[in-house]
């Protein structure tokens, strides 16, 4: 499956980091991240809420703009290896400066200078999307909207919110994404992991998103995925994660297919996946078994991805010279 030509449209760019990148980190700032780790090197959670106390550990070793472009590279090589040819990672200026817009640019310009030297020496296209951090409340939220409207341009291209899903609602958040809406900034949500279809439903709705974050918890209401199909919403579906975090109990019971079938617009990718044991290349492999999806299929669902990826018109129709390239040399 690393053959065949990837976009990847959800992908917290903390986690995602190799546990190696960000131990050999701590190591030299002489940070103590006990309890991050399990005996193995690998990231160790007991559930979604310890999950984001794992997740802010590490980041928390991740200091200055330097830390980030290091952190750019190291991603990049992972994607590379993955066949991804562009990727769209979440950033959050609550971990990159504070939520300070003069801080923030240091940390946007360092890690635009690391992706364009790997796009350069032909190398995934990187794209950020700011996020703001839904249990850190909806002031904070407007910080990170002013963020990203600040900042947008070639590398930062779109606005989204993460974190626990179970706190607030998504209209408490509707002030910074029109700010950002405003800015023509791309809009996505995490919604319909834990919330349920309610959740998505508020998310298209109360934020007026083109793409939903997860968005599996739809397959419930199904008056509602016939709707996210009529208005073409796009779901980042994340397999992997949801199967890792105990949302679904394997691979064939997850509902990306009958959502597929039903005619929504999914797409394929990791979230945070060396935190899940899994990689992009992985997911296809998984699907392949648990649903049949062929080659056919994944140059389908990344067509889709590369349509709504949050970039301008020309390297949109880079991205797709790209996938039919690679796809034909693959061939």
């Amino acid at each position: 499956m690393k053959s065949i030509p990837k976009t990847e449209l959800h992908l917290h760019l903390e986690g995602a980091a190799p546990p190696a990148f960000i131990a050999g980190l701590a190591k030299e700032k002489h940070a103590d991240i006990s309890g991050v780790f399990d005996e193995r090197g690998h990231y160790a959670y007991d559930d979604f809420p310890h999950f984001l106390q794992v997740y802010e550990a590490a980041t928390s070793v991740l200091k200055t703009p330097e830390d980030y472009a290091r952190l750019v590279t190291a991603v990049t090589a992972e994607l590379a290896e993955q066949g991804v040819v562009y990727a769209e990672t979440f950033l959050s200026p609550d971990f990159c400066g504070g939520g300070d817009v003069s801080a923030w640019r240091d940390y946007v310009a360092a890690m635009q200078e690391a992706a364009l030297a790997v796009e350069a020496q032909g190398g995934p296209i990187l794209r950020g999307v700011v996020t703001c951090i839904r249990h850190f409340g909806p002031e904070k939220a407007k910080r990170a909207a002013l963020c990203a409207a600040e900042t947008m341009g070639d590398f930062v291209t779109g606005y989204g919110i993460a974190g626990n899903e179970m706190m607030g609602r998504p209209k408490d958040f509707a002030w910074s994404f029109d700010l950002a809406r405003e800015a023509g900034l791309g809009l996505t949500a995490h919604a319909g992991e834990w919330g349920g279809p309610v959740s998505v439903k508020e998310a298209v709705e109360d934020l007026r998103v083109s793409r939903i974050g997860h968005g599996v918890r739809a397959i419930e209401d199904l008056a509602l995925v016939d709707r996210l199909a009529e208005d073409g919403i796009v779901l980042e579906v994340c397999p992997g994660s949801n199967i890792a975090l105990g949302l679904y109990p394997k691979w064939d019971r997850h509902p990306v297919c009958q959502l597929w079938e039903r005619g929504v617009k999914v797409t394929v990718s990791t979230d945070d996946p060396p935190f899940f044991h899994t990689t992009l290349s992985g997911e296809y492999e998984q699907l392949n078994r648990a649903f049949g999806w062929d080659e056919e299929v994944f140059a389908g669902l990344n067509r889709v991805a590369a349509e709504a990826a949050f970039c301008d018109a020309a390297t949109r129709e880079r991205v797709l010279e790209r996938l039919g390239a690679a796809a034909g040399q693959a061939a």
